[in-house]
């Protein structure tokens, strides 16, 4: 048996020795067609989804789904649109393994590499992270159903009606009684792009999210908006890709170099920034995402190291139009610049109506700018749009009556940020943010069911002892 093989049956045993308590207690619930509906739909098999479903089974809450439309192995960014070559977290952060030492990524690199590899890496390569997820989520056993996409989510009766799209087009519906939204970046919105670049032809821009060929680039003139650690890394791409030049530019007057996640992965911020009021919660956390995230040191080294990489600090893009011989001239303070490609390291735009399977309440979905005032020197138009989420990371009405089921959408993704700090898509916050969501959950399923559990406890005749002599009166 290999070490990795090793492994995987340690972690089952240890998961089996601290399964109390291990009794199964959510009573099955119909859906109208007369089939079972799910206890929870998690949709996005990535790490967050991933670790929502593994917090489940520990939970015994078993009867639960995750979908992705991406095919085994490509859930999330980390073989798609990330371009570093290592995460950016530190090593030792742990996440979806949930204190269980045994499924911590370290044990999956030393049961592959070594204890002293492990000791001499710097950082977790993003390849061997997407491969110690899927290794995860084979160990622990979380049911996923792949290539299928969410298209709807609507209410029927106290479930939820969800339609689910394979890969083949064909369509199927299952019920629910709660929906967890773990889908990344995007999950309430669209990534953004200013409109004027938007609106040139596709062959002269992209957005870092998309599918860049860089190997198009080579020997073109590149320019990169924003000075983020995904347009670094997006600009060292087509520098790695023999462009002739790089131009990055930032609005800033200098880059950002604070990595405020740093500063508030400790206990008491991840665990209770979501029980201050709504003004601390504004305060706090409209400080860390105005100064948005710094980049490490190897992010900047891997563009600088290129003699044809130029950052242009205070330099915003006004507008953009593609010229008649090809490429684009770009408006800025500094005067036009001309340039063959752009990329967009923009970020995502908050606008729920962006997402199809949210047709539905889209327009009463709850946002901060809805609930909350600030004083006149901390308002910010952008975190405004954000979704203004309950206790267990639900949707909340902005009309209350209007779309009363959307109180069984839980949202877990970067959209929850403003709300709960640090939780869904980060890998510093997930020994927190996990337990939190699947508390919310499972208080969920026990009150609504308690008539059921009444009744039980009053049936409840099991004796636990057996009188082998008379009682005498």
């Amino acid at each position: 048996m290999d070490a990795l093989q090793a492994l995987t049956g340690r972690a089952r045993d240890d998961l089996a020795r601290i399964a109390h308590p291990a009794r199964p207690w959510v009573p099955p619930r119909p859906g109208p067609d007369g089939n079972a509906a799910l206890d929870v739909l998690v949709v996005g098999a990535g790490q967050s989804g991933l670790a929502t479903g593994f917090g489940l089974l520990r939970a015994q809450v078993r009867n639960i789904l995750l979908v992705d439309g991406a095919a085994r192995g490509l859930e999330g960014p980390w073989l798609t649109y990330a371009r570093m070559p290592t995460l950016r977290s530190p090593k030792d952060y742990t996440g979806p393994d949930l204190d269980i030492p045994s499924l911590t990524y370290q044990s999956w690199h030393e049961a592959r590499y070594g204890a002293a590899h492990w000791q001499a890496l710097d950082r977790i390569p993003r390849g061997d992270w997407a491969a110690y997820l899927l290794w995860l989520r084979d160990t622990v056993q979380v049911p996923v159903l792949n290539e299928t996409v969410v298209t709807d989510i609507a209410p029927a009766g106290d479930l939820l009606a969800v339609t689910l799209r394979a890969a083949d087009g064909t369509e199927t519906l299952r019920h629910a009684r709660r929906v967890v939204l773990a889908t990344g970046q995007d999950s309430l919105g669209r990534w953004a792009m200013p409109d004027f670049v938007a609106g040139l032809p596709a062959a002269l821009r992209a957005h870092s999210a998309d599918a860049i060929n860089f190997a198009l680039l080579r020997g073109k003139r590149v320019a990169v908006l924003g000075a983020g650690a995904s347009a670094l890394d997006n600009a060292a791409s087509a520098l790695e890709a023999g462009a002739a030049e790089v131009h990055l530019f930032c609005r800033r007057p200098e880059p950002q170099l604070v990595q405020p996640y740093l500063w508030l992965t400790f206990a008491g911020f991840l665990r209770h920034l979501s029980d201050l009021d709504d003004r601390w919660r504004w305060r706090l956390m409209r400080h860390i995402l105005s100064l948005r995230e710094g980049f490490p040191q190897p992010t900047w080294d891997r563009c600088a190291r290129h003699g044809h990489f130029t950052l242009h600090a205070g330099a915003p893009w006004r507008g953009a139009r593609a010229l008649p011989g090809g490429g684009v001239e770009i408006d800025t303070p500094q005067g036009p610049f001309q340039a063959d490609f752009l990329i967009c390291g923009t970020g995502i735009e908050m606008q729920p109506a962006a997402r199809p399977e949210l047709a539905r309440c889209a327009g009463n979905i709850a946002l901060w700018g809805d609930r909350y005032a600030p004083p006149e020197g901390e308002r910010d138009d952008r975190l405004a749009r954000f979704p203004y989420l309950g206790a267990d990371y639900a949707l909340q009405e902005k009309t209350v009556g209007q779309t009363p089921w959307i109180a069984r959408l839980h949202l877990f993704s970067i959209a929850s940020t403003l709300s709960f700090g640090a939780s869904g898509s980060s890998i510093n916050a997930m020994t927190t943010a996990v337990p939190k969501l699947v508390n919310g959950l499972t208080r969920a399923l026990f009150t609504e069911d308690v008539e059921h559990h009444w009744a039980e406890l009053q049936a409840w005749n099991t004796p636990q002892s057996v009188l082998r002599r008379p009682v005498t009166a």
